[in-house]
């Protein structure tokens, strides 16, 4: 079971933790945990509570009604909220209760209700990203359980997996070849690109993650792609990215190297002139869409 400090509920909630004290005090709601050292601390069952708490608060419910419901009132009340038109945020919130129950029967309803509402693209965009986003720092720093990391994450894959399946491409646009580093293993984004790339009508040649330097080299020797597209979360490390970047600007002279993630956005870093950094997964569609405007013209 996970331990959570009051700021990591309100990072999840969005309730600030001078409301939750309140809260707390005047009727009762959440009944917080002591360390042997006299800490204060939360609990699984807390963040569920407090999670279904803020999304009943956003949707009109008066904490003074909230605090009399029963755990199974809330929930009824919650999934009936979430079946019908609300914000991205309440569905980000749907997601974070999903994650810390590890209900895959009722994470699996949310990601395709709002798939058959928005789209597979904007559901992306909108509400999976931002909630990974979220519970991206709390994982990193230990209020999240690499358990419920992985199960989320590797629904998400199934869902982006059977969405590229999906997608039917003539292949009449440019080649693209993906791949993660060497050591690399977090592989959403690099599936959400090749999702991106395939829907706008251009061939896609994924290697995945952990690609070894020498099979890289050797499958862009025999398909000579326009485009490099690669994803830097954790591998190579801070201090080896500079020379990594370098490394495949000298190897792949002849292509363009599109390059994200958490080692490279905000980082001080020199790119290359054939290297080309994209801050946010939005700016990988627009610059497929770019290509496509230059194809149609041509």
């Amino acid at each position: 079971m996970s331990t959570y400090s009051i700021k990591d509920l309100e990072q999840l909630s969005g309730i600030k933790a001078h409301t939750l004290r309140i809260w707390e005090q005047r009727y009762d709601l959440l009944q917080p945990k002591r360390t042997d050292t006299n800490i204060r601390y939360y609990d699984d069952d807390d963040l569920k509570l407090i999670l279904n708490v803020a999304l009943l608060n956003d949707n009109g419910f008066k904490i003074s009604k909230i605090s009399k419901m029963s755990p199974s009132e809330m929930r009824d009340e919650v999934i009936r909220l979430t079946d019908r038109n609300l914000t991205h945020d309440d569905q980000i919130h749907a997601l974070t209760i999903c994650m810390v129950e590890m209900d895959e029967e009722r994470l699996e309803k949310v990601l395709s209700t709002n798939i058959l509402k928005f789209g597979f693209e904007q559901t992306m965009l909108n509400i999976i990203y931002p909630f990974l986003s979220k519970i991206g720092v709390l994982w990193q720093t230990g209020a999240i359980n690499p358990g419920q990391e992985h199960f989320i994450s590797n629904l998400i894959r199934q869902k982006l997996i059977v969405a590229i399946d999906g997608q039917v491409s003539k292949y009449t646009g440019k080649k693209f070849l993906l791949f993660l580093p060497e050591g690399e293993m977090h592989e959403i984004s690099l599936l959400f690109a090749a999702y991106i790339i395939k829907a706008k009508g251009h061939q896609v040649l994924y290697l995945g993650q952990n690609t070894p330097r020498e099979d890289l080299k050797a499958v862009y020797r025999l398909h000579r792609p326009k485009y490099l597209v690669t994803v830097i979360t954790t591998s190579p490390s801070q201090d080896n990215v500079q020379e990594y970047l370098d490394e495949l600007s000298q190897n792949f002279q002849d292509s363009e190297i599109v390059v994200s993630g958490y080692q490279i956005v905000g980082q001080d870093l020199n790119f290359p002139k054939n290297v080309r950094a994209l801050h946010y997964i939005r700016q990988l569609r627009d610059f497929v869409e770019e290509i496509n405007e230059v194809m149609v013209e041509k």
